[in-house]
């Protein structure tokens, strides 16, 4: 695979604080986002992001400056890892319009063992008033979602799964292994009742995408956070 050489990152003590940058030239920024830190405002939030942080290096604190970044797709509050971010109108289009075409890899501990090791979960998902998503049989009310997973590791009741996501609808990945009966450990929201973490076990571990401009693929690879290790090691 033909890929760009990155950029060196800015030295740690210029990086935002909260998050990491792995990656950034004059087009696109690719960062490590940890769990907990959401990706774009909300009411209740609107500094506490990495949208946020992200402006706020790009314009060295100067509020007035014209620069910014641009969001090219989300993570969940409690979802960690790899994280797109654009420089320019230009780049955004760019990186969304060939999104499907961009490959997504995350990890996810799951409860139980899976009974095949390897699988495709497909499915129509909507939401309803209460926000929550969940599969329905109507595919003109639900969004067509497909899930590919494979069984890296199953431990104490816990499955190590590696997911290939073949769409980005949202809540996705929790809602398909919840409907399975295997929630991701942590999602209470989505049947983890047991409470089996305090954190969301869920993270973007790769991405390999167009690059806006030079038109070559870039991939990066996130390491594997410490909490899963200890529950699955």
């Amino acid at each position: 695979m033909n890929q760009l050489t990155p950029c060196t990152p800015p030295p740690k003590k210029y990086q935002p604080k909260g998050l990491t940058i792995l990656h950034e030239d004059k087009d696109i920024l690719v960062i490590d986002k940890p769990s907990g830190l959401l990706t774009v405002g909300s009411d209740r939030n609107k500094s506490r992001t990495a949208h946020y942080l992200l402006n706020d290096y790009v314009r060295k604190g100067n509020p007035k400056s014209r620069h910014r970044v641009y969001v090219v797709h989300r993570l969940d509050q409690a979802t960690s890892g790899l994280l797109l971010f654009a420089k320019s109108e230009a780049a955004k289009t760019f990186l969304q319009d060939n999104w499907e075409q961009t490959e997504k890899h995350y990890l996810a501990i799951v409860h139980g063992q899976m009974t095949k090791s390897q699988g495709m979960i497909t499915t129509y998902l909507t939401e309803n008033k209460a926000n929550n998503v969940y599969s329905t049989a109507d595919a003109n009310t639900g969004k067509l979602a497909k899930t590919a997973y494979t069984v890296i590791k199953e431990k104490k009741g816990f499955s190590l799964v590696d997911i290939h996501l073949l769409t980005g609808r949202k809540h996705q990945i929790r809602v398909h292994f919840a409907e399975s009966g295997h929630p991701v450990v942590g999602d209470q929201k989505y049947g983890d009742e047991l409470r089996s973490s305090k954190r969301l076990m869920l993270h973007s571990k790769a991405l390999t995408f167009t690059h806006p401009f030079s038109k070559k693929r870039m991939a990066f690879v996130s390491a594997t956070p410490e909490d899963f290790v200890r529950i699955i090691a």
